[in-house]
């Protein structure tokens, strides 16, 4: 069910062509006002090139070399348009949330290139989409300040944005995503999230669903609803149980700060969920953001992941969930990846899950 329940849909374009929608929880007024910045049609040179080692897709995107970096918050893109001095992405003086396709995107439906299926050097366009997300027109705000009917605004985004990305030629994989904090390499503050339209789907994804088939061959269980299963049994690692979801630190965490968010219902992606697995999680989620936040009486720097069904593939193996990580290992460290992680992929955790889960249970 991927229809919106509160939020009124607008969409409009850019000057430069792009896609902006307005997602209102009242009626939102002036929502035909125009991009009067006269933007040239973005210049987007994205190629994919497949790593004959690993059989994966690497992006390469150049034209991102010149994307905005940290700018004063007087010259926020994000922020809505004030003034003629204050030309942003967003031409209203204020919205809800709001939609538009990245200016300076890692992957566009228009990508030129070539498709070379040679076997070492394979590339191919860098066809697919990006998209920005902006969760509030408060510069100052963040994700865990909102009210929860603002976050459930956001979850019926999310599950919009899903079923009208999948469904665009050549999309494999739809990914919604935030990054908060300089810490995690964030280069605009403003509250917002993003989602990539893959053209493939991901590699770590993949890995993971690929061990769930095998999982669901050998065994007629799905083993993401036996992992959740099996975390709610042995209890140390649970954060919180509400009706419909589920927040845990995994038993094999890889980060120091790593916190994993289950429906208790099997559902493949966003637009499955109910109404109300949706307001739980509004509430559910915020009450975690508090918590990671009070670990060190400071808004902690995280990468959250939505992990759900791909387009086509493996749809039945895969189980929607959420995972939160952060890179601080103390108040002040933070675990930076050196040889052992980067390398070779082997990550070595300098903190005890079920010692994180304890303190969050406490926060």
């Amino acid at each position: 069910m991927s229809a919106l329940r509160s939020a009124r849909k607008t969409a409009t374009r850019l000057s430069d062509g792009r896609e902006l929608i307005y997602f209102d929880e009242s009626a939102g007024a002036g929502r035909g006002t125009p991009d009067t910045r006269g933007l040239d049609p973005i210049q987007v040179s994205s190629e994919l090139r497949r790593d004959p080692l690993t059989d994966e897709w690497i992006v390469v995107a150049s034209h991102r070399q010149t994307r905005t970096y940290q700018p004063a918050t007087a010259a926020c893109p994000l922020c809505p348009t004030t003034s003629r001095d204050n030309l942003s992405e967003v031409p209203v003086p204020g919205y809800d949330v709001v939609v538009f396709e990245n200016r300076f995107p890692s992957l566009t439906a228009d990508a030129a290139g070539s498709h070379d299926d040679d076997p070492v050097f394979a590339r191919r366009p860098g066809v697919g989409r990006c998209e920005v997300v902006c969760f509030s027109d408060d510069h100052d705000a963040s994700f865990a300040s909102l009210p929860p009917a603002r976050a459930r605004t956001i979850v019926d985004v999310w599950a919009d944005r899903t079923a009208a990305l999948s469904a665009v030629p050549g999309v494999e994989h739809v990914f919604p995503f935030e990054n908060r904090g300089r810490e995690i390499g964030v280069t605009l503050s403003h509250p917002h999230g993003q989602i990539y339209a893959y053209p493939f789907v991901a590699p770590r994804w993949a890995r993971m669903l690929e061990t769930a088939a095998r999982h669901r061959e050998r065994t007629g269980v799905n083993l993401f609803a036996e992992v959740l299963a099996a975390e709610q049994e042995a209890g140390l690692r649970v954060v919180a149980r509400t009706e419909h979801w589920t927040a845990f630190v995994p038993a094999a965490a890889r980060w120091p700060v790593e916190l994993h968010l289950y429906p208790n219902r099997h559902v493949r992606d966003l637009t499955e969920l109910d109404d109300a697995e949706r307001d739980d999680f509004a509430v559910t989620y915020l009450d975690m953001l508090r918590r990671l936040d009070a670990l060190y009486d400071a808004p902690l720097p995280y990468i959250a992941a939505w992990y759900q069904a791909p387009v086509r593939q493996h749809r039945n193996d895969a189980y929607l969930h959420l995972q939160l990580l952060s890179t601080k290992r103390a108040p002040d460290k933070l675990k930076f990846l050196a040889g052992s992680e980067s390398a070779m992929g082997v990550f070595i955790n300098d903190v005890v899950p079920e010692d994180m889960a304890a303190r969050l249970r406490s926060g």
